[in-house]
C-alpha cells in the first residue's frame, strides 16, 4: 500500500480484489469487484445502463445514438458478455478496460489500522475491516449479478457500498443514516466539519489553527463512519440479502450469456 496512491498494475491484481477508477478528472471514484479473467462487477444506476443489443438494434435512431453516446454505454469490442446484467439491476459485468475507461487503476485496501486510515485524507480508499476470504467476496458479487443490489442511492447505496459489502458481509441497521461509503461520509464529513469548527475561529484567530482543527474534525468524522469501528453494522450472508434489503427477487429468465459467464 503506497503511503498517497493505492495504484496497481493489472498484472497484480487478484480475483476477489475491491478495485476503483476515478471519473472526471477525480472528481468522484466508481468501484467494483474484480472476480477473474479481465471483468469486473460493480454497480450503477439502472438509469444509466444501455445493454449492447439495445444499442446495437437502436442505432439507426439519431436520439437513440445520442443516449448511448451520453451514457458511455457502447457495444464492448473485446468481449461479447461486457455489459452484462439482469433487467431492473444496477449491477453489471464490465470487462476491465471498459470498467477504467481509459482511468487508471486502484486497489481499496482492507485491515488497515486506524492511523493509516487518519492520514488518508481522502475518502473511499481504505477501511480498518478486515476482507472476508477471495472466493466469498467472488461468491458475493457474482450471486448480486444474479439477483441485484436493491435501488442505487449515492449515500446510502452506491457503487463503493456494493464493493464493501461483497469484501466484508456488513450491512447498516440504520437505514436512514450514512452508509458504508467512504466516498460518501467524505462530502459529509467535510461541510459537517466546517460547521462544527466555525465558533472556534474566536478562540483561534490564527487561520492555521483553524484549518488545522477543521480538518482533524473531517477525519475523525469519516472515521467514526468506517465500518471497521460502527458498532451498527451486521453480518448478512448474501442469499439473505433481499430479505434484509426488502427487495423482491428478480424474475429469472434464462439468456446465452448466463452460459458464458458460468464457463
Amino acid at each position: 500500500m503506497g503511503v498517497l496512491t493505492n495504484k496497481v498494475e493489472r498484472d497484480e491484481l487478484k480475483p476477489g480484489d475491491h478495485i476503483y477508477t476515478y471519473r472526471a478528472v477525480f472528481a468522484y471514484s466508481h468501484h467494483g469487484v474484480f472476480v477473474g479473467g479481465c471483468k469486473v462487477v460493480h454497480f450503477k444506476p439502472e438509469h444509466s445502463l444501455i445493454s449492447p443489443t439495445l444499442a446495437s438494434s437502436s442505432s439507426s435512431s439519431s436520439s437513440s445514438v445520442s443516449e448511448v453516446n451520453d451514457s458511455s454505454e457502447a457495444p464492448c469490442p473485446t468481449y461479447p458478455d461486457c455489459g452484462y446484467k439482469r433487467p431492473k439491476s444496477g449491477v453489471v459485468l464490465s470487462c476491465l478496460d471498459c470498467f477504467l475507461k481509459k482511468g487508471s487503476l486502484y486497489r481499496f485496501e482492507y485491515g488497515v489500522s486506524s492511523s493509516i486510515f487518519l492520514t488518508r485524507f481522502r475518502g473511499g480508499t481504505c477501511t480498518t475491516a478486515p476482507s472476508d476470504p477471495l472466493q466469498t467476496v467472488i461468491h458475493r458479487a457474482m450471486h448480486l449479478l444474479q439477483n441485484g443490489f436493491g435501488n442505487y442511492n449515492v449515500f446510502q447505496n452506491n457503487c463503493e457500498d456494493f464493493a464493501l459489502y461483497c469484501k466484508t458481509g456488513l450491512l447498516i441497521l440504520d437505514k436512514n443514516g450514512v452508509g458504508r461509503s467512504g466516498q460518501a461520509s467524505s462530502i459529509i464529513g467535510a461541510p459537517l466539519a466546517a460547521l462544527l469548527s466555525s465558533p472556534l475561529t474566536l478562540l483561534i484567530p490564527n487561520p492555521v489553527g483553524v484549518a488545522t482543527v477543521t480538518a482533524g474534525m473531517y477525519c475523525m468524522s469519516r472515521y467514526a463512519t468506517d465500518i471497521g469501528v460502527r458498532n451498527d453494522v451486521i453480518k448478512v450472508p448474501v442469499e439473505d440479502l433481499a430479505l434484509n434489503l426488502g427487495l423482491k427477487p428478480l424474475k429469472r429468465k434464462r439468456k446465452a450469456c448466463d452460459t458464458s459467464i458460468s464457463r
